[in-house]
């Protein structure tokens, strides 16, 4: 028998002396070899499963919503700025390319409170629910354009309880024809309060201003000015702990109605995206629009020389209706389902949270950059406020909504429009100096 399976005896025989720590370091070996191809399927696995996300997160801040069309108008309001200099087109530019960042940052933050509790996500949605419009003023507020911090802010007000809520209305009321649509009347009671307390905080200084009454003059405005703005910010703080801890059962009960008329599919909202992705595209879109608002801040008085429009309008027409966009088809789709209260909380909540909290931020960031930014908006746009604010205290005292109040809340909208248009800043954009 010459071999035995191919193999000679002397190889059995090799294989017999091999000692038993030889044999152990061969095992340890292979052990290893196997762990370590293990590993490497697993580090695969995870890397595959990060582009997974990323490209699905991707797809969904990108190209789940179509007017994402207008984001190339951004980087081209850029280019433009530095090969031609031609401000009316960046400012046009700018402002296209700044509406659909502000719709998926409001998109990110609902994203981002769906992981949180009620009352944090709250605070995010009072956070980052005006952001662009906080970020356009900062950057106006840094390069001393006081007139248009104030116009763009009052402006972003008047869009949301004029053009936003009457717009609502009217839609909500075209779909609901044979009735009158309900919503709470008593929280809209506490806006309208809120509201109207913002407009006593604009009215003093400018009276104060226009009867010549100050004790030092120059000085007392500014200071009742700031007080103001901080009494303001402590009734805004309230107010969210009043909303958000001991009178949100109105809001728990839309929710629950909003699920019954959807046949269940609204009681659980499953996010799109996970909590860190959302946090991330907080960041770059804030960062995103910050870097266009700069643009978009720096052409305004080029604009406005090229079109031959006033810089009072392009604040308090132009600028609000960019800040406004993704709140105003919200609004108007909430209304449309019969979630009027929502739709009440978008309109006139951004409005209570610009008056109360917006304004009087600016005050106090621009007393820190040493700007004498004060409540003093100047007897036209105060009393352009005023009015608005009793127009729709009125409509809003019934608890009823019909298509016929959302067509006059668009016509008073385009009476202001109109006002503001032929109406000349009495003081240049820059005429008060730190």
């Amino acid at each position: 028998m010459g071999s035995m399976d191919g193999r000679s005896e002397h190889e059995f025989e090799d294989e017999s002396l091999v000692s038993p720590m030889e044999l152990t370091k061969m095992t340890n070996g292979l052990t290893g070899i196997h762990h370590g191809s293990f590993s490497a399927v697993e580090q695969q696995k995870s890397i595959d499963n990060i582009n997974t996300s990323l490209l699905r997160s991707l797809k969904v801040i990108l190209f789940t919503s179509k007017i994402n069309i207008l984001m190339p108008c951004g980087p081209l309001a850029v280019v433009i700025h530095h090969l031609t200099e031609d401000q009316g087109w960046v400012f046009f530019l700018s402002l296209l390319g700044i509406i659909p960042l502000a719709e998926r940052l409001g998109f990110a933050t609902e994203q981002l409170a769906l992981f949180t509790g009620p009352t944090v996500g709250g605070l995010l949605n009072a956070t980052f629910g005006n952001a662009t419009e906080m970020i356009i003023s900062v950057h106006a507020l840094k390069g001393g354009m006081i007139r248009v911090v104030q116009q763009s802010l009052l402006g972003s007000i008047l869009s949301n309880m004029l053009l936003v809520l009457g717009c609502a209305f009217f839609c909500g009321g075209i779909v609901f024809m044979k009735k009158d649509q309900v919503f709470d009347k008593a929280a809209a009671v506490v806006n309208s309060g809120l509201l109207l307390m913002a407009v006593m905080g604009l009215l003093f200084p400018a009276v104060l201003h226009y009867t010549h009454s100050e004790v030092h003059y120059g000085k007392s405005e500014l200071a009742l000015s700031r007080f103001s703005s901080c009494i303001m910010l402590v009734a805004y703080a309230f107010y969210l702990v009043f909303q958000l801890k001991g009178h949100n059962e109105s809001y728990e009960r839309v929710n629950e109605e909003g699920g019954q008329n959807e046949g269940g599919t609204d009681d659980e909202e499953v996010p799109e995206i996970s909590k860190w992705e959302a946090i991330i595209w907080l960041a770059i879109l804030t960062g995103w629009i910050s870097v266009l608002s700069d643009y978009l801040v720096d052409a305004i008085q080029g604009a406005s020389a090229a079109w031959n429009i006033p810089i009072a309008f392009i604040s308090v027409i132009l600028l609000p209706i960019v800040g406004n966009a993704a709140e105003h088809a919200s609004a108007i789709m909430f209304a449309m389902k019969d979630k009027l209260d929502i739709s009440l909380g978008v309109a006139i909540g951004s409005s209570t949270q610009i008056s109360m909290f917006g304004i009087p931020f600016c005050v106090v960031v621009g007393w820190i950059l040493g700007r004498p930014m004060d409540l003093n908006f100047q007897l036209f746009e105060t009393a352009s406020l005023f009015i608005t604010v009793l127009v729709v205290a009125f409509m809003l005292q019934e608890g009823t909504s019909n298509y016929f109040k959302g067509l006059m809340l668009v016509l008073c909208y385009l009476i202001v429009a109109a006002s503001f248009f032929v109406h000349v800043d009495p003081s240049p954009v820059q005429d008060k100096k730190p």
